[in-house]
């Protein structure tokens, strides 16, 4: 039995972090009989989540996992793409966790009404007397990350415009298609569907979801890989919480 480390459920999400989310769909897909536990990142030996627990091996970082499961599992991922669909793919999950991510941290960790109706509540249990300042330093050390990923030196409604490039480019690929590349799901679909689910989500109010609820196809595709991946997950559509 595989264990999954991720943060759990919240901000209207069947998993906090669109990285957990990547792995869990991808464990579906493979059809692998898993078991979800929380975890902090301090307790991955690369100090992010997710990880696994295979047997005798832990392996850290979605990519990694997820090549850990095709090779010991032969499971292809991208079995139904050509050679060219699977660069386009690869690229297409860069561009989404190398550029969309870093405007999707932004939303939740630097914007601080978000921070405080989300993140801030990671630290709840902390000994009151260092709460605060636990707090001040991860949001620090997070707005940090994102000035370094470069879309953090841009003003907000900078880095939105940015994103939106992106979501444009990811919106062409997906047309009318049920899935990013074609008729059947493939790797990249997991990455998308938790990046773009972790921007569309109600809980949170930024520019980056409303504009990003202007691309109709995206928010219908992730309705409908919700509905593929979480069913029994109370999902708020974004046609009915917008």
């Amino acid at each position: 039995m595989i264990t999954l480390y991720g943060f759990g459920a919240g901000f209207g999400l069947p998993e906090i972090s669109p990285f957990v989310t990547k792995t869990e769909v991808q464990l579906k897909m493979a059809g692998l009989a898993y078991r979800k536990e929380k975890a902090k990142p301090p307790a991955s030996p690369k100090g992010q989540l997710p990880y696994i627990v295979d047997e005798a091996e832990t392996i850290a970082d979605s990519t990694f996992i997820r090549a850990h499961l095709e090779a010991k599992y032969g499971f292809d991922f991208d079995a139904p793409l050509s050679l060219q669909a699977r660069a386009q793919a690869w690229a297409f999950e860069r561009m989404i966790e190398h550029h969309v991510y870093w405007a999707l941290v932004g939303a939740r960790w630097v914007d601080g009404d978000n921070f405080a109706k989300g993140p801030s509540h990671f630290f709840d249990s902390a000994p009151v007397h260092l709460r605060e300042k636990m707090r001040e330093d991860a949001q620090f050390r997070v707005a940090e990350n994102y000035l370094l990923s470069g879309l953090g030196r841009h003003a907000p409604e900078e880095d939105v415009d940015l994103a939106m490039r992106s979501l444009f480019a990811l919106s062409v690929q997906v047309g009318d298609k049920p899935f990013i590349m074609g008729e059947s799901p493939c790797g990249l679909d997991a990455t998308a569907f938790a990046m773009l689910a972790g921007i569309l989500t109600p809980f949170f109010e930024s520019a980056l979801r409303q504009r990003t609820e202007q691309f109709a196809n995206l928010t219908a595709y992730v309705d409908r890989m919700m509905l593929l991946y979480y069913p029994e997950f109370a999902w708020a559509p974004v046609q009915q919480a917008a």
